[in-house]
């Protein structure tokens, strides 16, 4: 009986362990499995942190840009100014029948597809079919015609819209154009007239505020002595330069290192007037791009031949012979500038230095003496805008005091400055010129014409003006330089200005911004401007 119990005891032990031993697998598996599944998860957790970290969204590309200037644009207006910077606004704005290449200088078919020359003095000019102006209308021949004959009535536009006696419309997108026998400048002076809705014509509308035209970029508003704000035209024609970046502001900000600080920045993306002596800082920042083309504008002191002691031919050309353009380029540009003597720029055909003075204080003295002027009686005010011109103008106070001449500097903004010296209130003044080409220049600065306009000098020689316009019908290029070379030996002897220098051509940008490019004459194509990806 007790071996019963024990064999029984034994058993019922062993089973105890048994069952003990099945309940402790079961758990063990059930362990492996949950530690397997976390140990997935946690793979599965790492795998998605992985590819969140790999899959961060890229990060949205630039829509804007901010280019600052040194100044205001005194109108946004089509025709009515001499000024650079109005000419940069109205190149956003307005498309005209040709635009001039960035490259050659030399005039492109832009709102103009086509064109026939039918004969010495006839021209056909057909239009595209696809272009509308930002109010929504669509443009027409009768557009291109209403706004050159509009262009005509401004005296700021007489050296580029005197050439036609006709300008005719033949059908919806023809225009004919007459000329009163040859011209060699059609498609040149073509280039400059910018077309506007002739319904906005006729109602008289401001375009000095509002600027209406087919181009790249839309104004928006302008918020004066601060900003001018543009958007992209979505409706623009040209398909080949589409404009890229939506949305544009224009800054003024007149100091020259304020700009380079802006720049510096990333508070600007581009500067139009680069302060000389901070070059050389932003071609060592890998940030900026520096941009130097040799340039076509030529800086000069005009003087107003029409009021004393500039009407004296001597005392002109003994302010030619006072001063020193090597010194003068080295304090106003750092150097970067070609010295000039004569009264028109070197790099066009039919430039010379025949009869004109270069530095020579004794010679300066010489024609003082000539001129018979009281140098007691002699006090006249330079007008200057900027930082770099009244630099120039302390230089050449003090190469004129060595003479015996007194100059006193008047400091006027930019838009006050080009109202007086265009309306021959004034005695003296530091500013430039630029053109496409020998012709444009010519007309444009000494031609009678444009007295009021660009003729800053008021000279008014009628064998001047017969030899420019003789240069503008003659179509062979090296006979018409013939033509010039007499006119700029001409003007080297009357004087009208001190040439200074031609300018290099500077602008700055990030170094991210693609496809910027400047002219020879300063010409840039916002259009073509993006960001880099």
């Amino acid at each position: 009986m007790e071996r019963m119990l024990k064999g029984a005891a034994a058993r019922g032990f062993a089973c105890i362990i048994a069952v003990c031993m099945i309940i402790s697998m079961v758990f063990s598996g059930c362990t492996s499995a949950d530690a397997a599944e976390d140990s997935q998860e946690k793979e599965e957790v790492q795998d998605t942190q992985e590819t969140q970290e790999t899959q961060e969204p890229e990060a949205e590309k630039r829509d804007d840009i901010v280019i600052v200037m040194e100044s205001e644009p005194p109108t946004l207006h089509p025709f009515d100014h001499k000024a650079v910077t109005a000419g940069y606004m109205n190149n956003l704005t307005f498309n005209c029948m040709f635009t001039i290449d960035i490259d050659t200088l030399q005039p492109v078919p832009d709102l103009c597809e086509s064109y026939e020359n039918i004969s010495d003095t006839e021209w056909i000019f057909h239009l595209h079919q696809n272009v509308n102006f930002h109010d929504g209308s669509h443009m027409t021949a009768e557009d291109v015609v209403a706004s050159m004959e509009w262009a005509k009535t401004y005296p700021t536009t007489k050296d580029y819209t005197s050439f036609w006696t006709a300008a005719e419309v033949v059908d919806e997108y023809t225009v004919k154009v007459t000329t009163d026998g040859p011209y060699a400048l059609v498609l040149h002076n073509l280039a400059s007239i910018k077309i506007v809705p002739k319904a906005l014509i006729d109602a008289e509308h401001d375009f000095g505020t509002d600027p209406i035209g087919t181009g790249p970029y839309k104004f928006v508003e302008q918020k004066l002595g601060e900003s001018i704000t543009f958007v992209k035209n979505e409706d623009y024609f040209d398909t080949e330069h589409q404009p890229q970046i939506t949305n544009m502001v224009w800054k003024v900000i007149p100091e020259g290192s304020s700009r380079t600080i802006a720049l510096e920045a990333g508070e600007a993306d581009v500067i139009i007037e680069v302060e000389s002596n901070d070059i050389q800082r932003m071609e060592e920042n890998e940030d900026i791009t520096v941009l130097k083309t040799e340039g076509t504008r030529l800086n000069f002191v005009c003087m107003n031949s029409e009021v004393f002691p500039f009407n004296n031919q001597y005392f002109r050309k003994a302010m030619n012979a006072a001063i020193d353009r090597d010194a003068v380029i080295t304090v106003a540009c750092n150097g970067l500038g070609a010295k000039s003597i004569s009264q028109t720029p070197m790099v066009f055909e039919g430039a010379t230095e025949t009869n004109a003075q270069d530095y020579d204080p004794e010679q300066a003295k010489a024609y003082l003496e000539q001129s018979g002027i009281d140098l007691s009686t002699v006090n006249f005010s330079m007008i200057v805008s900027n930082d770099a011109n009244r630099r120039t103008a302390e230089v050449i106070q003090a190469y004129l005091q060595e003479v015996g001449i007194n100059m006193e500097i008047e400091n006027m903004d930019y838009a006050t400055q080009l109202t007086a010296i265009m309306s021959g209130d004034y005695e003296a003044s530091i500013i430039g010129y630029t053109s496409n080409n020998m012709s444009m220049f010519l007309t444009g600065l000494y031609h009678s014409s444009a007295i009021n306009a660009a003729n800053l000098s008021r000279i008014n020689e009628p064998e001047l003006d017969a030899l420019i316009e003789l240069g503008k019908t003659q179509i062979d290029e090296a006979v018409r330089g013939e033509t010039f070379t007499k006119a700029t030996e001409f003007l080297n002897d009357w004087a009208p200005f001190v040439p200074l220098y031609q300018m290099v051509v500077t602008r700055a940008c990030s170094s991210k911004l693609e496809g910027f490019q400047v002219s020879a004459a300063g010409g840039m194509r916002f259009q073509d401007v993006y960001w880099a990806e």
